[in-house]
């Protein structure tokens, strides 16, 4: 199963990639575990994605894209992957379309964890983080709207939305039974 997670920052795609990643026996790739890793490893994109992040600057869509492009590549995403992070606007969604065709697959569905922006800003507010004061959470949710909402409307056919408030696992469930229904269709 080849899956999108998308929602606004708080809405627990982090939490539920894990938990859908175990369930569904596919890999959670991560766009910031991926930036984290590559730099970690020392490598050309890690350089260059240190050297943009200490200019406090974000990372371009072509390194990220290339980024994902070797990840994808791995045989552990043969069967399957679930993408947290990207595409995060439409000209990603994009590049994630060409590398899928390019490998003869295509994406299975987008899931949308939907969460009204005052609870998110409860749940940010309550982890107590430094980065985390009201004005910067509520900016975090404009980006959210002005730059990944639109891939809602671009993937309309394979999304499904689920309510992100509740337990871990109910939300969870929700997920895995969305995914079973579609599984039937």
């Amino acid at each position: 199963m080849r899956l999108v997670l998308v929602g606004p920052p708080g809405a627990g795609k982090g939490t539920q990639a894990e938990v859908l990643s175990s369930k569904l026996g596919v890999p959670h790739i991560s766009t910031g575990d991926l930036f984290r890793s590559h730099i970690s490893q020392q490598t050309e994109l890690g350089r260059e994605v240190q050297d943009i992040l200490d200019a406090g600057a974000l990372v371009p869509d072509a390194i990220t894209n290339e980024m994902v492009r070797e990840r994808l590549a791995e045989a552990d995403t043969d069967n399957g992957f679930l993408l947290d992070g990207f595409p995060r606007n439409v000209a990603q969604a994009n590049v994630l379309g060409e590398i899928l065709a390019a490998q003869d697959h295509a994406l299975d569905a987008v899931i949308e964890f939907r969460v009204d922006e005052d609870v998110v800003v409860e749940r940010l507010l309550a982890r107590g983080r430094t980065d985390d004061k009201e004005e910067v959470i509520r900016h975090r949710q404009q980006v959210y709207r002005n730059e990944t909402a639109p891939l809602l409307d671009y993937y309309a056919d394979k999304v499904l939305t689920i309510d992100a408030v509740g337990e871990i696992d109910e939300i969870s469930e929700r997920a895995l039974k969305a995914l079973r229904e579609l599984g039937e269709k």
